[in-house]
């Protein structure tokens, strides 16, 4: 019996499970070591809906706990909410609320940022500066600061949106022109860049730039090489975009970095000892608003246009900076990957495709939730999570067999 049932569970495809602690994952990369199984029934199980209040927060996942936010009125006041839901029901294990203005400047309004999960807290930025760490079991505060009142940095256009970014002993928030940096564990100003306004990505790994230029910042101005331990710059490549909309994290591939927004894109090179960097290519038919795209291969998949204009999904090849193909029906959602498969979530609708240069390979799609859905669906121990903009957030289970 035992032997038989031994035999029989090799025959089980399996979902290799992974958490993910922060906004694009624990690389910041938007890829996930998880492998969705090759066969997929119709339609996928909805595990558990929630209501999180408005916003654009995606969710991170450490175990059994689901962290993100949104805005509600609590006793007649506009209030952000941190949420700790489970992941198995979505019953809320606990929350953590503070007034915040929702500030629906020509959308919804509400955070941005996504939770940061780190060694046993949690991590927060609220649009309006609020910063918060908080215990991961109970919700407890370990220490709080309001950016703005403390140090006076000015809000962008539609307020603060970048993730913290643990490094370190340090916490390192697109908060000012080109960041600041808060003790971890007591929440104290370690350096602050500048109070000039910021940009709203989140800061991104960067190895190949050694100690000094080792952490990327792509701020209202242009992208910053920086040393997180001083937070001065080691280089800048100047990119001005419409209002400033800074907003989706640049991708690294080894020692080259792509930089996108609605001006355009360009695959650079830094030089060593910093200067102006290599241009590899630079071209204005692939533009990123929100959400960053993930690199698979050779190439890049990821939502073009804007929110004014018409969008697409695109697949570029990463080296000429080529489009290869695209497919109309898309709007400004956002997308990440998991093994060879690419995730999106746009319009309402889960769709998952083949990762293939030789063209878009529809694997699956199915309408999950309503409204405007701008938020990148996230993959993680076996569930995909989706949201939208009024804070319905769906768990779809993805079947092991």
């Amino acid at each position: 019996m035992r032997l038989a049932f031994f035999l029989a569970a090799l025959w089980i495809p399996i979902l290799h499970s992974a958490d993910w602690p922060n906004w694009r994952g624990p690389n910041y990369d938007g890829l996930s070591a998880e492998i969705i199984p090759a066969e997929l029934p119709d339609d996928l199980p909805i595990l558990w809906k929630a209501q999180v209040g408005t916003g654009f927060s995606t969710v991170s996942v450490a175990g059994e706990k689901v962290l993100t936010m949104g805005n509600r009125i609590l006793s007649g006041v506009e209030t952000d909410t941190v949420w700790c839901l489970s992941a198995s029901t979505g019953e809320v294990i606990w929350e953590h609320s503070y007034p915040c203005a929702l500030d629906p400047l020509y959308y919804e309004g509400g955070p941005g940022a996504t939770p940061t999960i780190h060694d046993g807290a949690v991590y927060t930025l609220s649009k309006k500066g609020h910063v918060f760490c908080l215990d991961l079991n109970s919700g407890k505060t370990i220490w709080s600061r309001d950016l703005v009142k403390d140090h006076q940095v000015q809000l962008p256009e539609w307020s603060f949106a970048g993730s913290p970014f643990i490094d370190g002993d340090r916490v390192l928030l697109n908060v000012g022109r080109g960041g600041i940096a808060l003790n971890k564990k007591t929440g104290n100003t370690l350096w602050l860049s500048s109070p000039e306004t910021s940009g709203y990505a989140t800061v991104v790994p960067y190895e190949a730039g050694g100690p000094q230029a080792n952490r990327l910042l792509f701020s209202a101005k242009g992208l910053i090489a920086f040393d997180p331990t001083t937070g001065k710059a080691a280089s800048e490549l100047p990119w001005r975009s419409s209002r400033d909309v800074n907003a989706a994290d640049p991708i690294v591939m080894g020692k080259r970095i792509l930089v996108s927004s609605a001006s355009g894109s360009v695959l650079i090179e830094p030089r060593p000892g910093g200067g102006e960097p290599n241009m590899i290519w630079e071209q204005k038919d692939m533009k990123w608003y929100f959400n960053p795209g993930v690199h698979l291969g050779d190439h890049i998949y990821s939502i073009h246009g804007t929110t004014h204009r018409p969008t697409e999904l695109m697949c570029l090849e990463a080296s000429t900076g080529k489009i290869v193909w695209t497919e109309p029906g898309f709007g400004s959602g956002g997308l990440m990957a998991a093994g060879n498969t690419v995730i999106v979530f746009d319009n309402g609708l889960l769709t998952l495709f083949d990762a293939n240069p030789d063209g878009y390979r529809l694997r699956h799609q199915q309408k999950i939730l309503e409204g405007k859905c701008w938020t990148s669906p996230v993959i993680s121990n076996g569930r995909i999570y989706c949201r939208n903009a009024v804070g319905d957030l769906a768990t779809v289970e993805i079947p092991t067999q």
